[in-house]
């Protein structure tokens, strides 16, 4: 499977530009394997655990193969959460960028009938969850009588969930000469007895193996960023942490370009590699970063897959990889050696479902961490410049300037001399122009008031059910839940409390309609 590029499978050149676009160097195994036999026409069942790329598997050849012109539902993806239909609904879009495809996600908690409008105007591709699925089938919205491609993602855990009777009555539904393509972590006899039942003689499955994992010794961190302090982010982490030698991974060839120009702006000493650069380039950039006169290596996988140096101190990912076994192979450059090492990833909270993926994966917990304050790396620099000082003075290496300080000590206190050099070095160490202590400086967070509480069976996991529901913000941005037995308090972000006000404030929840306000005070006795 070695040095197979995307435009060796017979993707649709649109396909192919968009992939390009994404920054996608060359397939990983589950796509290398699936996409030729998908394109052939055959049914496939694809064996890979999460986050391996397998939406790009099937949503390649997929979105190749269907007519864009005509305004018929060509193909339906059918996945277990409304989570994970965004997420596929989302990928296929980028992949679907340079080809006129109409893609559309449907699932509980939005609206049915902007579904349907948008559904009478034609649609190619339906991504949806079984219950919606099933409920536009029934208002006969959804006709399914000559699709492409029927696609279940995350087959095993749709089973799981109980919906074996649903998966059967859509499949039901569509008609007997599609494609069909069963993707998931594992396959149990359930999803066995399903494809012997419901897919062509022609079935080809595809497994990977698991890989082995090697996590143990290095210590994962993330910090959760907004995507426009990015670069700030990462400056900020490496003043602090100071890192002896770090690979820094980008997703893409521009990014690592654009990373490398910006960095070395800022005065790093930090130079790139991915797959456009000749291999002269490559071999001289990795020589100077084993010897250590080059402090950090920007990459891509596939360029950082040749590197084997001991003394990686650091790796972060200033994006995250497309699948879990690239952030397992990106990690795993720390921590050789029996030495420990340190892993930091940037994480927008779009990211964050991902993150939880990889934590699934590596079987591992990544402890979040706050992105450094100017007060933080301040600290951290003087550390590091008292201890320069006392190498220098127990070394007796400052005889040659002592009648410079002799001369200064006639007009000025030496105390304000040392401060004045500790501070030019100080400056001369900064990389970046800090305009606030803290990145996050301005936000705050904001206390909710909800007019039901344990008299009207409240529970946390049902109020979080009712906001995501309502307002689309996702579980993990809600803080602290106070449940008292007429209302309720809960504590959030500032901007994720507004569109809470907006979105959720008049909806029902169990029948009765509730009351979202900005809370008086936190002893509010409402």
């Amino acid at each position: 499977m070695k040095n197979i590029g995307f435009n060796n499978l017979g993707l649709h050149p649109k396909i192919l530009q968009a992939i390009d676009k994404m920054g996608f160097e060359e397939p990983s195994q589950i796509q290398a394997e699936s996409i030729p036999v998908i394109l052939e026409g055959n049914d496939v069942i694809g064996q890979a655990q999460t986050g391996t790329g397998k939406t790009l598997a099937f949503g390649a050849p997929m979105l190749s193969k269907i007519n864009c012109n005509e305004k018929n539902i060509s193909s339906i993806i059918i996945t277990p959460t409304r989570e994970l239909a965004i997420q596929v609904n989302d990928e296929l879009s980028r992949i679907a960028r340079f080809r006129k495809i109409s893609l559309l996600p449907i699932y509980g908690g939005q609206p049915i009938e902007r579904q349907i409008k948008s559904l009478r105007r034609g649609i190619n591709v339906v991504v949806g969850t079984p219950g919606r699925i099933l409920d536009h089938l029934h208002r006969n919205t959804l006709d399914l009588s000559n699709i492409q491609f029927l696609i279940i993602d995350e087959a095993d855990e749709m089973l799981d969930m109980g919906f074996i009777e649903d998966i059967e009555d859509i499949i039901k539904a569509c008609n007997s000469d599609r494609q069909t393509l069963f993707f998931s972590a594992t396959i149990p006899n359930q999803v066995r007895k399903l494809a012997s039942k419901y897919m062509k003689n022609n079935i080809k499955y595809i497994q990977i193996a698991k890989n082995t994992l090697t996590v143990e010794k290095t210590k994962q961190y993330y910090y959760e960023i907004k995507n426009r302090d990015r670069f700030e982010s990462l400056c900020r982490i490496l003043d602090v942490d100071e890192p002896s030698s770090a690979i820094i991974f980008c997703r893409t060839k521009r990014g690592v370009d654009e990373l490398v120009e910006n960095l070395q702006l800022r005065g790093y000493n930090v130079e790139g590699m991915h797959g456009d650069m000749g291999q002269n380039q490559r071999l001289n950039t990795l020589r100077k970063f084993k010897d250590g006169s080059l402090d950090f290596l920007v990459a891509t996988d596939v360029a950082a897959r040749g590197i084997d140096v001991e003394n990686v101190s650091h790796v972060i990912n200033y994006d995250l990889p497309q699948d879990t076994e690239s952030y397992v192979h990106r990690i795993g450059r720390t921590g050789r050696a029996n030495k420990d090492g340190i892993a930091y990833s940037l994480v927008t909270p779009k990211e964050y479902m991902m993150l939880k993926q990889i934590e699934k994966f590596t079987k591992s917990k990544i402890k979040r961490k706050e992105i450094p304050t100017v007060d933080d790396i301040f600290e951290a620099k003087y550390k590091n410049i008292e201890k320069k000082i006392k190498e220098v003075i127990s070394e007796n290496d400052y005889k040659n300037f002592v009648p410079i300080a002799m001369e200064l000590d006639e007009d000025y206190n030496l105390v304000d001399v040392a401060a004045a050099l500790i501070k030019i070095t100080f400056d001369k160490e900064l990389s970046f122009n800090y305009k606030e202590n803290s990145i996050n400086a301005e936000e705050e967070n904001m206390r909710l008031f909800f007019s039901i509480g344990r008299m009207d069976n409240v529970t946390p996991r049902k109020l979080l059910k009712f906001i995501t529901q309502t307002s689309s913000i996702e579980a993990y941005e809600i803080g602290d839940i106070d449940i008292l037995n007429k209302f309720t308090f809960i504590s959030v972000p500032e901007r994720v409390g507004n569109v809470i006000l907006k979105k959720s404030n008049g909806k029902k929840f169990q029948g009765r309609r509730v009351s979202v306000e900005l809370a008086k005070n936190k002893k509010s006795n409402r």
